[in-house]
């Protein structure tokens, strides 16, 4: 049975969308670094990564077991499902996005641009039609603890999208310092990125062919910020090392979900989809929330 404690968080505003009697939930403990919570509703289950252990981690919901899905796993970071339910990683051991197929095998969407490695791809959402969306900062190569240690081909940090129709990578930001965890707003008309390096968010707006424009810094953190989520209300949900930030779509901030570990990562789901699973430092923890994940 998992580990249940009383939630706590600071409201600042009159909204926030966790009940006081909800109890957060430790699902799973015992690795080094978790990251890149995807729910997969087919299967009831939860997939992370413990990049440092070089493995991705899945939770089994109707039985609350915890297995080993993939290692080694290329010390996968970020996952996400694409519109056919297959599911999209960021490698940071081979510097590449791939999608797992239904058979079980790879395909790899994107490890180069302008025939230069990628850095380590971090984070990833796909569009509606079929585009795919990853920030590439340099946490992989940085050193030997979340990757290999080499030196960036690219010599920046970019946020870039993989045409669906011909697969051809481009960059959509390329005026970041460490671009991190990404997100779409409800209608796809925003793209929410933060930048750990300058530990803020930023918003831009999707233009019709497939580009980014604005970019204004939405909200700061004081906290490290890292990945982010938006709900159906549209109302961010960003990770930091204090807990997770509740935060308007106009940059008010409403609460903070206090997590005993720093957290890195965050996405909704469940069979309603309000169910908040958290990936901090060494552990996963859960919470029920009455709010709908977008």
């Amino acid at each position: 049975m998992a580990d249940t404690s009383p939630a706590t968080f600071e409201p600042w505003a009159s909204w926030f969308r966790v009940k006081s009697d909800a109890r957060l939930e430790r699902l799973a403990s015992g690795c080094r670094w978790t990251e890149g919570p995807v729910y997969v509703p087919a299967w009831r289950q939860l997939i992370w990564s413990d990049i440092p252990n070089d493995r991705m981690l899945r939770w089994d919901e109707p039985t609350g077991t915890v297995g080993v899905f993939r290692a080694p796993s290329g010390y996968a970071n970020g996952h996400t499902l694409d519109r056919q339910g297959r599911l999209v990683s960021c490698e940071h051991g081979r510097r590449r996005v791939t999608r797992t197929e239904p058979d079980g095998s790879i395909t790899v969407l994107a490890d180069r641009f302008d025939g230069k490695r990628l850095n380590s791809p971090n984070d990833v959402v796909v569009g509606s039609d079929g585009s795919v969306w990853f920030t590439d900062p340099a946490y992989g190569i940085d050193s030997d603890y979340e990757g290999h240690r080499a030196d960036s081909e690219i010599g920046a940090c970019h946020v870039y999208r993989i045409d669906p129709g011909s697969g051809t990578v481009h960059v959509v930001g390329d005026d970041f310092d460490r671009p991190n965890g990404l997100a779409f707003s409800p209608d796809e008309r925003r793209l929410y990125v933060t930048d750990s390096g300058r530990d803020h968010i930023r918003a831009f707006d999707v233009t019709i062919d497939g580009g980014l424009s604005g970019g204004d810094v939405l909200a700061g953190s004081g906290g490290g910020v890292d990945g982010v989520r938006v709900d159906r209300l549209g109302r961010l949900w960003a990770a930091t090392r204090d807990g997770v930030r509740c935060i308007d779509a106009d940059g008010t901030a409403l609460g903070t979900l206090r997590v005993p570990e720093p957290v890195a990562n965050l996405t909704f789901g469940g069979p309603k989809g309000n169910r908040l699973f958290v990936c901090a430092t060494t552990s996963v923890y859960s919470i029920l929330t009455d709010v709908n994940g977008a």
